[in-house]
């Protein structure tokens, strides 16, 4: 590169420029050939390459007699030389590249397209990043000059500080976070007025002498602002500077001293803006407004300047306007108009949230009406994407005691509960073509079912937390308005409505939906209710608390005396009366019973010709079943003094009601939990009632007839009626290509489906699945209950454990073909087919959940009907047998006690799991998650080894052939199937990527406490443990190598997973690792080399690859701790980086020297790295243009994706810190 922008290339280049537009031409034609495109992009990226490239690129642009596409493409040129080889030009060469950047931007025209103008500031800031306040310290005063130029100037200078803006303040940029806090000091520097900085930072560093002027930009920039909206003429060269102005604020808003806005006069103006005609300015206006107010950091000073007199009469008037002018009809939605409703709804989120946070600094106690006004007309709107954010502020504000205090709030509560009560519905039952307006804004603004089940889920909970708020602070005519509401709409369930009928039933019918909000509305102001009685004069009852409980029993008596046909409306009123019992009305035990005598009497008239009707009257028999065992584990003590009626009564339910033996068992829980539960009776005589209950079901376990059938594969079929399954296969020919849903199933196939249901209803799996379960459901350790269920099973354990964990072994062989011996070789690979889960999908699938079940009960009587009931079984026994294990485990040492029970446990389960499918697995690590979590110190050694080492053996195994199976479909190396089959089995193998990757996380998590300590087997304590066993699990697996290996072996392959989210955290959980391995012991040094090689090397692969794009700042963090912790110990991480090409060893050096400075700044740590693996850096598909620009409707903020996760927090969420100078002093030098 000549040294001079004046002196010419040391060729001539006007062959070279026609050639450059030849191949241009060739690019963009439509009519050439792939060929030559490829021909025509090689050369230009050669050219691009080239010692005179950034000359040849100065040329180009410059030159204003070319076309737009050669100017661009000598932009492009310019741009590589600074990206990629400014540290490798000479201070003359990095001189005249700036020269030429200035020269550009001086020549900046209105006539210039926006693409080209808007490269060149590019350009500006990538030098910026690499020279401003090093050797380029004029840069403030040529932008001033090129700010006194014309608009198209003062543009380009607002391009530049807003991407300068962003990229030092804004997101993680390597080039910004190598200077360090240089960057933000000098923009802190150019951007404050001087009087500001003067004030603020009285003892500043000014030796960085990078000013121009006292005015600052953010003064300049308000004053331009005021300018194009107040001025008449040129409207539209005006409105469109407004515009840039306002994106750079937004930018700028975020970050700058807090000070340098109110003394710049900054929110008068933005008013101004919002008062304009020009809807684009209008929303440009509301985005700085929500930048501004999204901080989350004020002085008290700042907060009553800035903050303050956003809730003036005026001000909450123009938002009133505006919000009324942008209300749009659902029928007829503006786009523009209604984005702005979006946008300003957050905006006032985040006025309602500071409010929330510092009350007592509001001075404008009058004005506090007007907002909270505006808050009731944002929560109407029918868009719950507008509404939601008004009723995340209403939290807040009921949950505020100052503000509840105020005046303003209390007249605006009963609007308040109407419109919560209104939306408590369920949205996602209602048709996607339904006329409803919300249902339309809802198919507008959100594509995917899981978000909008997110979205929905986190809508529902804030109308249920406000409902319960008011209740607690205005129980009685808060509660009396709702049960009077739900009272006239039960009485009024039919109107407008068709009658009730079982011929045309539906779980989703008008009726059925207005019962389920009213009653969701109940339970939410009975948990207000139990709230305010809890906190009154220290629980003590007055005349008040009496009325409101006597009120309460009576109306829920009221309710049922009714009759009620739908089987789910029943249901609903079950659970509602449930409700009551256990909430407001838990002390009047004599109501539980009426309640638990209106269940026992509820009637079950099945219609087994309808199946949708037939499912809800199972559906409502096991809720109410549910419901009876809850009363009993409740009110235990007063059922035991009335026991024989009692089980008088279960008993005669369940003989007339039962129709299987799981549900008399289920019915016998019931006694089972009375007996075990009350305290106010004899311990003994009820140990050994309970005896009766275990005795049988043990007798079951041990009997000769299972442990010979378990003893084979051949034997375990025959015992689940499976025998035939073979040779009826064979005989049928299945294994044909045929649509099985579409075979009917003859005689002897529905035999075989008979006889397996009855085989499985005579194992003893689900009758102690279910007296297990209610032996240790939600009961403290220390507890009487607690104790008995271990001396109760403590003893049984042993003797139902060996052919338990047969049961499992053998459900996980039926998955191998290779132990179908009857099947003919060349018919093996219908086992797949045949034991290959049907589900539903959220997102994934086509139907609905209810159509999907509806289209597998009318398949039961095909072919695929007994495949289904072959899986079921299957399903059955291995998930029945997950569930006992984990029960067991809450047993504490009477399980994990056991020094046999580990490997024939871990055989068991992992032996033959290779076969499971993906789904299967995942459910298998989810289920077997707490046995392992669950496991006490003292069992840790001899537990947990022989359980993890195999278990992350296979998860490995497993998700990595997924994920390389997935990855050659996608290369067209593996023949492909459907596109919906494609979707699913991806969404299965992220489900069990994330699953495993999480059990990763909590077993090396550092903060994760030890389980409770069990109560001691046989009154034996476990003394004298080593000290590894009294720490965390986390310090037990790293000094155990037989699991550590496995563990590390599946996160280092799991880095290589294209599954966004589990590979971020597993980043982080290896680099909680890397400082644990710093001393000499052997399994340091063994794991330290380990880490230093394949997991250096899995990382800098995924960062290579373009779909890690968004995970290069973990990726790059791991790196960085790798190479500061180990370097100074082993050369291999050096070593491992020169193999990669165009690494040389001083740059490496120069890198790690640079980490090391670096020390806490852990974001200039990403940036060395990042920018020592530059070349490897994989590159977004957006960043490569081969996407379009997302659709402006489409893309949403971080407050609406929030809404979205079903993970957000009910009462409101957590802040997160803005991205402003939180060490700004610091930034400064001062102390």
């Amino acid at each position: 590169m000549d040294g001079h922008p004046d002196q010419p290339g040391q060729e001539s280049n006007g062959d070279l420029r026609s050639q450059i537009r030849r191949a241009l031409k060739a690019i963009h034609d439509g009519r050439s050939s792939n060929s030559l495109r490829q021909e025509a992009s090689e050369y230009l990226e050669q050219v691009k390459s080239g010692d005179q490239a950034p000359y040849h690129g100065y040329s180009l642009a410059a030159d204003k007699s070319e076309s737009d596409v050669v100017r661009h493409y000598g932009l492009s040129c310019l741009d590589t030389a600074v990206r990629h080889r400014w540290t490798d030009y000479s201070a003359e060469q990095n001189m005249a590249l700036r020269d030429w950047e200035l020269s550009l931007a001086q020549d900046v025209a209105d006539q210039d397209p926006y693409f080209i103008r808007t490269k060149i500031a590019l350009i500006w800031v990538e030098i910026a990043k690499r020279s401003w306040a090093l050797d380029w310290m004029n840069m403030d005063e040529q932008l001033v000059h090129l700010w006194e130029g014309s608009l198209a100037s003062k543009e380009l200078v607002l391009t530049i500080l807003e991407v300068l803006s962003e990229d030092v303040f804004g997101h993680e940029d390597a080039t910004a976070g190598l200077r360090g806090t240089d960057l933000n000091r000098a923009c802190v520097e150019i951007i404050t007025p001087m009087h500001v900085l003067v004030e603020h930072f009285p003892t500043r560093d000014t030796s960085m002498n990078v000013r121009y002027g006292d005015q600052g930009w953010l003064s300049r920039i308000g004053d331009l602002l005021a300018y194009c909206v107040t001025t008449d003429g040129n409207f539209e060269a005006r409105q469109a500077c407004a515009i840039r102005i306002l994106s750079t604020l937004r930018s700028l808003t975020s970050w700058v001293i807090p000070k340098s806005i109110s003394s710049s006069n900054l929110v008068t103006r933005l008013s101004q803006c919002l008062a304009s005609s020009y809807l684009p300015v209008q929303i440009a206006a509301v985005d700085v407004l929500h930048s501004l107010y999204h901080r989350s950091r004020f002085s008290d000073q700042d907060f009553k300047e800035l903050v303050g007199p956003m809730y003036g009469h005026d001000t909450i008037q123009l938002f009133q306007q505006l919000y009324e002018w942008s209300r749009v009809d659902a029928t007829d939605i503006d786009e523009a108009k209604y984005l702005l409703s979006k946008k300003l709804s957050e905006m006032i989120y985040n006025l309602g949230r500071l409010l929330e946070e510092r009350p007592g600094l509001i001075e404008v106690e009058s004005g506090l009406d007007s907002f909270f006004g505006l808050l009731i007309n944002v929560a109407k709107n029918n868009s719950l994407q507008v509404s939601i954010t008004a009723l995340h502020v209403w939290v807040k504000i009921l949950g505020s005691e100052k503000l509840m205090a105020s005046t303003s709030v209390a007249p605006r509560v009963p609007e308040l509960l109407e419109i919560c009560s209104q939306r408590v519905i369920k949205y996602e039952a209602l048709p996607e073509d339904s006329s409803n307006p919300s249902v339309i804004f809802l198919n507008e603004d959100l594509d995917t079912m899981p978000e909008r089940h997110a979205f929905l889920g986190n809508y529902a909970r804030f109308c249920k937390t406000i409902v319960e708020r008011i209740v607690l602070h205005q129980p009685a005519d808060a509660l009396y308005h709702i049960l009077g509401q739900a009272e006239q709409a039960i009485s009024q369930l039919y109107d407008g409505e068709p009658a009730f009928s079982v011929q045309s039933y539906s779980k989703t019918s008008v009726p059925f939906l207005r019962l389920d909000g009213h009653c969701s509305v109940i339970e939410a102001a009975l948990k207000g209710s139990v709230r305010w009685l809890t906190g009154q004069a220290g629980g003590n009852v007055g005349h008040e608390q009496v009325t409101m409980l006597q009120n309460l029993k009576v109306w829920c008596e009221r309710i049922l005396a009714l009759n009620f046909e739908d089987p789910l409306v029943k249901e609903r009123v079950v659970h509602l009366a449930v409700g009551f019992a256990t909430g407001p009305l838990k002390k009047d035990a004599r109501f539980a019973f009426r309640v638990f005598e209106y269940i026992l009497d509820t009637k079950f008239f099945d219609d087994p010709n309808f199946p949708a009707y037939s499912d809800a009257v199972k559906d409502l028999q096991n809720l109410c079943i549910h419901e009876l065992q809850r009363l009993a584990m409740k009110f235990p003590d007063y059922l035991i003094t009335i026991f024989d009626e009692v089980e008088s009564k279960v008993n005669q339910v369940s003989r007339s009601n039962a129709q299987d033996d799981h549900t008399l068992t289920r019915y016998s829980s019931i006694l089972f939990i009375v007996t075990h539960r009350a305290t106010s009776v004899d311990p003994q005589p009820r140990q050994e009632r309970l005896q009766h209950f275990v005795q049988p079901l043990v007798a079951q376990w041990q009997s000769d007839e299972l442990t010979n059938s378990l003893a084979t594969f051949d034997g375990f079929c025959e015992l689940l009626g499976c025998g035939g399954i073979q040779q009826y296969v064979s005989q049928k020919d299945l294994h044909k290509p045929l649509d099985w849903s579409a075979q009917p199933l003859d005689e002897e196939g529905k035999g075989l489906q008979a006889h397996m249901q009855h085989a499985l209803d005579r194992l003893p799996l689900r009758a102690t699945k279910s007296f297990l379960n209610v032996s240790v459901e939600k009961l403290e350790q220390s507890s009487v209950p607690h104790r008995m269920a271990c001396d109760l099973w403590g003893k049984a354990l042993p003797l139902i454990l060996p052919n338990l964990l047969r049961l499992i072994s053998q459900a996980h062989a039926f998955h191998d073909s290779a132990n179908w011996k009857g099947l003919p070789v060349e018919v093996s690979g219908i086992v797949q087919r045949i034991l290959t889960d049907r589900f539903w999908q959220v997102g994934i699938s086509k139907e609905s959940r209810d159509d999907f079940y509806a289209k597998v009960g009318d398949t039961k009587h095909t072919v695929e009907g007994l495949a289904s009931s072959i899986r079921a079984t299957i399903r059955a026994v291995r998930e029945t047998g997950y569930k006992l294990l984990f029960y067991m485990s809450l047993l504490g040492e009477h399980f994990y006690g056991h020094k046999w029970l580990p490997q024939p446990l871990s055989e068991a389960l992992f032996a033959d799991a290779h076969a499971l499918s993906t789904h299967q697995m995942a459910i298998l690590v989810e289920t077997i998650r707490p046995v392992i979590e669950n496991c006490p110190v003292a069992s840790r050694s001899h537990f947990l080894p022989p359980i993890l080492a195999p278990l992350f053996e296979q998860l490995d195994r497993k998700a990595s052939a997924e994920w390389d199976k997935l990855e050659r479909r996608e290369k067209g190396s593996e023949e492909r199937t459907s596109l919906d089959e494609e979707m699913r089995d991806e969404s299965i193998l992220r489900t069990l990527t994330y699953t495993s990757v999480m059990l990763v996380v909590s077993l090396l998590d550092p903060e994760r406490p030890n389980p409770p300590e069990p109560q001691a087997v046989n009154g034996t304590a476990h003394n004298g443990l080593p000290n590894v066993e009294h720490g965390n699990v986390r310090a037990f697996i790293l000094a155990t190598p037989e699991i550590l290996k496995p563990v590390i072996l599946f996160c280092t392959h799991a880095i290589l997973m294209r599954d966004t989210r589990s590979c971020s955290f597993i980043a982080r959980v290896l680099g909680s690792l890397v400082p644990e391995f710093e001393t000499t012991g052997q399994i340091d040094t063994e794991v330290r080399e380990y880490l230093s090689t394949e997991v250096l090397k899995a990382c800098i692969t995924s960062l290579h690859d373009p779909y890690f794009v968004d995970l290069q700042k973990d990726l790059a963090q791991l790196i960085a701790s790798i190479l500061i912790t180990y370097t100074p110990r082993t050369d291999t991480p050096k070593q491992i980086l020169l193999s990669l090409p165009s690494m040389p060893a001083d740059k490496i050096d120069r890198a790690v020297v640079n980490l090391y400075k670096a020390h806490q700044n852990m974001r200039k740590q990403r940036a060395i790295v990042l920018d020592l693996l530059e070349s490897l850096r994989g590159v977004s598909i957006s960043e490569q243009g081969k996407v379009a620009r997302t659709d402006a409707k489409k893309v949403r903020s971080a407050i609406q994706e929030r809404y979205m996760t079903v993970d957000m927090q009910e009462e409101g969420m957590k802040k997160e810190p803005s991205p402003d100078l939180g060490g700004v002093a610091d930034i400064f030098g001062q102390p």
